[in-house]
């Protein structure tokens, strides 16, 4: 059976994005993923093994990833391999030795009869509407850098937020799928510029046409002085309908860091937990996300 066929579910929607206009080239031990209009991308330029790393495949795997992709896109200067195996995977000695580190990431899915309204309704004056890409793609950026909390660089982070919106805007011209956001009513931060704020967003991209499509959330995000206020909550729940009422998705898929706060926000609309992705990254030495 061919490596694609038996990816597990949240292996098989992080595809949908680099098969749309990345490469996906199946090896023997592995495959490819490789987007050469963005290399700084770590998840965007990455190896996917089936099976959890094992003492001694360090040298192995950091060579592939070396030949398949270093030498193709110098400024690739991290190391991402996807893992799609049951876990908790164990990074051995070798590759911790590297400077690699284990990610998991929670996957949860949803159907239409499982969706569930928000604990707390948003007030008048707040909007939920589809960003006008590419001109509001900026706007997106910028509020996804106020709302980093992984410690990236800002300057470098910013320009790979505005290529990552590009890059949706590529999608949405495709009849993918859209970027959404909440805006909160003028001069609701007091400022009274007269001018809607940004101040939460996301993604939802589907990976086909037929019977049985889904779809996958992409880059949930709340700007800190807006967080704790029902917002995020409000977003998904509409973007979920969205995707069932409008996109007529059949089932909608959305990862989060199993650590953070934000599963039993997506579990209160609904959302049950699947099998986990599990990967390990070292991040460059001049940090790109």
């Amino acid at each position: 059976m061919p490596f694609t066929d038996r990816l597990s579910l949240g292996w098989r929607s992080e595809l949908i994005f680099p098969r749309f206009d990345a490469q996906v080239i199946e090896r023997p031990d592995y495959l490819l993923i490789r987007t050469p209009q963005n290399p700084t991308f770590w998840w965007g330029n990455f190896l996917l093994f089936d099976r959890a790393p094992r003492a001694g495949d360090a040298a192995t795997w950091t060579a592939a990833f070396e030949r398949e992709i270093v030498q193709h896109q110098s400024e690739s200067r991290h190391l991402a391999f996807g893992v799609d195996a049951a876990g908790p995977i164990e990074v051995p000695a070798d590759f911790a030795a590297l400077g690699l580190t284990a990610m998991q990431g929670a996957v949860l899915t949803l159907a239409p009869q499982q969706l569930k309204p928000p604990r707390k309704a948003i007030g008048d004056g707040w909007r939920i509407r589809p960003l006008r890409l590419p001109d509001e793609g900026a706007l997106a950026a910028k509020l996804q850098v106020a709302a980093d909390i992984d410690g990236h660089e800002p300057g470098g982070y910013l320009v790979f937020r505005e290529r990552q919106m590009l890059r949706y805007g590529s999608f949405e011209r495709a009849g993918l799928g859209h970027w959404f956001g909440v805006f909160a009513p003028p001069g609701a931060d007091g400022n009274d510029t007269g001018e809607a704020l940004l101040v939460a967003d996301c993604g939802l991209f589907r990976d086909g046409f037929g019977p049985g499509a889904i779809g996958r959330f992409q880059f949930v995000s709340t700007h800190p002085a807006w967080r704790r206020r029902g917002l995020c909550s409000a977003l998904i729940h509409a973007v979920c309908r969205h995707g069932f009422e409008v996109m007529g998705l059949s089932s909608l898929v959305i990862i989060a860091d199993p650590g953070y706060v934000a599963i039993g926000l997506y579990e209160a609309l609904g959302f049950q937990r699947a099998a986990d992705t599990w990967g390990m990254e070292r991040r460059p030495p001049r940090e790109n996300p």
